[in-house]
């Protein structure tokens, strides 16, 4: 009974050893499980109405410099930010802008001022053309707010528009856009941060216009009786 016992014990150490092999094979077999896709999203927002060059228009001989956007911290990666509750930022995993958002909306900012102002030239920084004004913007925020139903997306900005000769402000004007976001998910957040850049931008081209108007009425020397 001792020898049979022991017999039986080697059979199944045994088939242990080959079930263990098999199964070993089996899995090398199979994919390998896939990694989630990553998706990328452009900021390309369609051009607002008054985004549209004025009627009339009475050139300036003067360039304006647009500086890149300085965003506030958490902000500054082409990381998706989304927030679950205030002042806490998420990001999401498998989604991504194409680059940060301020490398995004320098160009977008660029034409819709220039399509918008009465300008001899709009450029971008950094440039060797000597400039008359300069606009700066900071504080730029842009994420997706769950804590509202539907989700929403922010975007925000501080713009100050530079006499550069006169080393003196013009004016200064903080824009915030909220959008309701048609998804509960990076690609809703991408459709709702688009048009709130479209709205953001047709609102602070339009701006500039009208305080370089206002500043140069100001400057003007008086008319002669």
């Amino acid at each position: 009974m001792k020898h049979r016992s022991g017999r039986t014990g080697r059979i199944s150490l045994g088939g242990i050893l080959f079930l263990l092999a098999a199964a070993g094979a089996a899995c090398s077999l199979l994919p390998a499980p896939r990694e989630a896709a990553r998706n990328t999203f452009l900021l390309h927002p369609e051009p607002s109405p008054s985004d549209a060059a004025p009627a009339r228009c009475d050139a300036r001989s003067a360039t304006l410099l647009v500086n890149v956007p300085r965003e506030e911290p958490g902000f500054d990666t082409p990381r998706m930010a989304y927030l679950p509750r205030p002042n806490a930022v998420n990001y999401y995993a498998n989604s991504q802008w194409a680059d940060t958002p301020a490398r995004m909306l320098v160009s977008l900012l660029v034409n819709a001022v220039e399509s918008a102002c009465c300008l001899r030239a709009v450029v971008r920084a950094p440039g060797a053309i000597p400039a008359d004004f300069r606009l700066d913007t900071e504080d730029l925020v842009l994420g997706q707010e769950f804590f509202f139903r539907p989700s929403r997306v922010r975007l925000a900005v501080r713009a100050i528009l530079v006499d550069v000769g006169e080393q003196s402000v013009v004016d200064t004007r903080r824009f915030e856009v909220l959008v309701d976001s048609p998804s509960e998910d990076a690609q809703g957040g991408a459709v709702a941060a688009n048009r709130a850049a479209a709205k953001l931008l047709g609102s602070l081209s339009v701006w500039t216009e009208e305080s370089l108007g206002r500043y140069g009425s100001r400057s003007a020397p008086p008319a002669r009786p």
